[in-house]
């Protein structure tokens, strides 16, 4: 098996090499991991790409490059240019800090597993949520790092797999606890907290030049029952189905009645 890793934390982040276990573990020992990361930190780029400018590749040892752009660049450069042959699952993450509720709508993590979705590969974005529980502990990654190869072996096995325009990929999130307390898995959607949503304050600095700095809000905030930060909140991994398509389905019908 052959697979692609990536993350928006940046080539040298922690949590890279928490996937990169779980990820040869995935492979076997007949398998490839190709790591193709972003040179430095990309958090909260969503799914951008490097649109306007040209992005440098630079290969630091075999099959592991740092990537001058996002995360979706990364999987851009590694189905199209680097890898010799393309992937057949693309992982990103583990991120530190939680991707779950609207936080989804900011994620490098996602954007990446976004874009290998888009180019028609399976893909899962992981990510450890952070808190009181596991934040100080010598692997704040535990729950990512004990239980991490379990959960995407069940969901490569169990889970669904389609070849739609807009393609199925999953959105994981590990509990903020310790490993041991984890109390597995639940197939979630995508929550919603009142209070964590961005703002920005500003800060003047010493040449007396006014800048912003974004601003979020606390992360503990519970959710709807049978959505990905409650389940997080009870010591569970969420799994989340996604797709690309921001089509409100659910309303297409009502407004062909009241506009056309």
């Amino acid at each position: 098996m052959r697979l692609l890793i990536t993350n928006d934390d940046g080539i040298t982040a922690p949590g890279l090499k928490v996937l990169d276990r779980i990820a040869r573990e995935i492979a076997g020992p007949e398998g490839e991991v190709w790591t193709i990361a972003p040179a430095f930190e990309q958090s909260g780029v969503g799914h951008c790409i490097s649109y306007t400018r040209p992005t440098l590749v630079s290969k630091l040892e075999e099959r592991r490059y740092a990537v001058e752009g996002s995360p979706a660049d990364c999987v851009l450069a590694g189905v199209h240019d680097i890898m010799p042959e393309r992937p057949d699952l693309v992982l990103s993450g583990v991120n530190r800090g939680n991707n779950a509720g609207e936080n989804v709508l900011y994620s490098g993590t996602i954007g990446a597993a976004m874009e290998a979705a888009l180019q028609g590969l399976p893909a899962i974005a992981l990510s450890q949520f952070y808190g009181p529980r596991n934040k100080d502990l010598d692997d704040p990654f535990e729950p990512a790092t004990l239980h991490g190869t379990a959960t995407v072996r069940k969901i490569l096995d169990h889970g669904i797999w389609d070849s739609a325009d807009y393609r199925l990929f999953y959105n994981v999130n590990f509990p903020p606890c310790p490993a041991v307390e984890t109390q597995g898995l639940a197939v979630t959607t995508q929550g919603w907290r009142t209070k964590a949503g961005h703002a920005v304050a500003p800060h003047i600095s010493p040449s007396g030049r006014r800048f912003l700095y974004v601003t979020g809000g606390p992360q503990n905030e519970r959710t709807a029952p049978g959505t990905d930060v409650a389940a997080n909140m009870e010591d569970r991994i969420s799994v989340t189905p996604m797709r690309c398509d921001l089509t409100a389905h659910d309303l297409v019908d009502r407004l062909r009645d009241t506009l056309e």
